[in-house]
């Protein structure tokens, strides 16, 4: 796998920081993602029919039916996070965990969107309060997490709902603990069995205590 350059250039920006990191993807992690989709979508004259764990396929015309292609799903994620400051609400417990742990270890939030909607998600998380640095990455996110940790030994989490993001950082960062955090527990039932070494958490308030104790603290 190998280094978004943006992504790289970003990292080289944050202050040097030695504590234990927890690195966090955003939407349906942080963010509301897939709760307020749908609603956005409606108003646009689209429908979203959850019949398996991607959009593309699963969203149709609501006049003709007609289901959508990639372009058309990808253009409409573009504007969803263009307004994103509209529809995305922060994750039930995200702030109350995220407030204790951040008393011990480096947060950062690492977002796989492209790079021009880095500035409206930027202020959008800085107007709900969560202040932790942003990065974006239109590549895997193993390399952006190996770079974070740097040439150190702290202890490293990892927290996302998409399995390919886990895979991606357990390629990159053999020893980090990986967790799958999902804000609708529902789509669960899409996905196969994460592996073994994967922590499955419901929600951040049974989360929050187990980052802790992999970090370390």
């Amino acid at each position: 796998m190998s280094d978004d350059p943006e992504t790289a250039r970003q990292i080289e920006e944050l202050a040097a920081d030695d504590r234990p990191l927890l690195v966090l993807d955003v939407d349906d992690v942080v963010l509301e993602f897939i709760r307020p989709f749908p609603h956005f979508l409606k108003a646009r004259g689209y429908g979203l029919t959850l019949a398996s764990f991607r959009l593309t396929g699963n969203i149709a015309e609501t006049a003709g039916g007609r289901l959508i292609e990639q372009p058309e799903v990808t253009a409409l994620l573009g504007d969803f996070f263009d307004a994103q400051a509209d529809w995305q609400s922060i994750t039930d417990g995200a702030v109350e965990a995220l407030a204790r742990l951040g008393d011990n270890a480096e947060i950062i939030m690492l977002t796989a969107m492209p790079h021009k909607h880095r500035a409206v998600r930027r202020a959008h998380l800085d107007a709900l309060g969560l202040n932790y640095p942003l990065l974006t990455t239109e590549m895997a996110k193993g390399p952006a997490v190996a770079r974070l940790r740097g040439r150190s030994s702290r202890p490293v989490v990892f927290v996302d709902d998409q399995p390919h993001n886990l895979a991606s950082v357990r390629e990159s960062v053999a020893d980090a603990n990986l967790f799958h955090l999902m804000a609708d527990n529902s789509l669960r039932a899409f996905l196969p069995p994460v592996p073994g070494d994967v922590i499955v958490v419901q929600e951040w308030r049974e989360a929050g205590p187990k980052i802790a104790g992999a970090l370390g603290f």
